[in-house]
């Protein structure tokens, strides 16, 4: 079965970049995630962070 995949993947031609872009696009988003954490501001994070503690009363009957 993987042969098969293989061999039809092999004659397709320019099919190699497809994995690049896919790399690409990873390692793009998880460096702007990182960098928007790295620069987010503390108070913007515990507001955030403490949303569900803050209906917890709200949903109770």
């Amino acid at each position: 079965m993987l042969k098969f995949v293989k061999n039809h993947m092999e004659s397709i031609t320019g099919i190699e970049i497809y994995p690049l872009i896919s790399l690409l696009i990873f390692f793009i988003f998880f460096v702007a995630l990182f960098f928007w954490v790295y620069t987010a501001k503390k108070e913007y994070i515990t507001t955030v962070s403490n949303i569900p503690l803050d209906n917890q009363n709200d949903t109770q009957s």
